[in-house]
């Protein structure tokens, strides 16, 4: 997100003090054509800073990924990895709007405590846990979709406790990819006894319907059915380290780096 700060003298769809987002990297000015820029008009019950989250790519991918991908159905049970991120936390809490079980793993007794507390879900299970494989199986007993963020051996594990025709929507591999040797599938045999489904999937694949996913993800945060946390780090210098940051599981919901020290209240 930025604001505009100066305007060319043909540019006629923004103004100065414009909030905006785009593609333009990590920087703290830049200078861009107009037609790369979005201004933003937050929805009702929304925030500028929405955008970077709940109706940003981290909602959408959440969205496209469950529904299309995953095609979950009322009723059946979602298991979500990486649940207390960006992508997962919004995973689950659609889950639960649209009537499923949903089993949530993360790597902290904080973030499974926010997870149900806060996001509603049925089951939230530490993956550090020594007793996790007995907790796992016992909570989900067998999936019908699992939103796979991690990759691994959670994914391995999520393969051996399918129901038939489960789907799997392989979102990201957290665990992997800073691995020297990926670890690789090994349970994959139980696709075909369970006739199940894996697919990768990006984002941008749904570009040209994006404005209907942020309709839908806006109306159910109008009506409160959308919870969001911010991890909020400052200063650009230190931004790659905030990336790494990720890999570890530092933050809960969403990182956000403040590059500029006002208007603080923007964010």
């Amino acid at each position: 997100l930025g604001t505009v700060v100066a305007i060319g003298s043909q540019v006629d769809n923004a103004k100065i003090g414009d909030i905006v987002t785009g593609y333009y990297g990590w920087s703290e000015f830049v200078c861009v054509p107009a037609k790369g820029l979005t201004i933003l008009n937050p929805p009702p019950g929304a925030t500028e800073l929405d955008f970077m989250g709940v109706l940003g790519m981290t909602g959408l991918t959440a969205y496209f990924g469950l529904f299309d991908v995953g095609q979950l159905k009322e009723g059946e049970t979602l298991v979500v990895s990486g649940a207390a991120g960006a992508t997962g936390s919004v995973v689950c809490q659609l889950g639960k709007i649209v009537g499923a079980k949903v089993i949530a793993i993360a790597g902290s007794d904080d973030k499974c405590k926010w997870l149900e507390e806060e996001l509603g879900v049925d089951k939230a299970i530490n993956y550090k846990s020594p007793n996790f494989v007995k907790d796992f199986k016992d909570s989900v007993g067998y999936l019908d979709v699992y939103f796979d963020n991690v990759g691994g051996e959670i994914l391995d594990l999520c393969l051996s406790r399918l129901n038939k025709n489960a789907r799997i929507a392989l979102c990201g591999a957290i665990s992997e990819y800073n691995q020297a040797k990926p670890r690789g599938i090994q349970n994959y045999l139980t696709l075909i006894g369970q006739r199940a489904k894996i697919q990768g999937f990006l984002v941008m694949d749904y570009a040209a319907r994006f404005g209907e996913g942020q309709a839908k993800l806006g109306e159910w945060l109008a009506a409160g059915k959308l919870q969001r946390r911010f991890h909020l780090e400052n200063g650009l210098k230190d931004t790659p380290q905030y990336l790494n940051e990720l890999f570890n599981g530092k933050n809960t919901g969403k990182m956000i780096v403040q590059v500029s020290a006002k208007p603080a209240s923007r964010l």
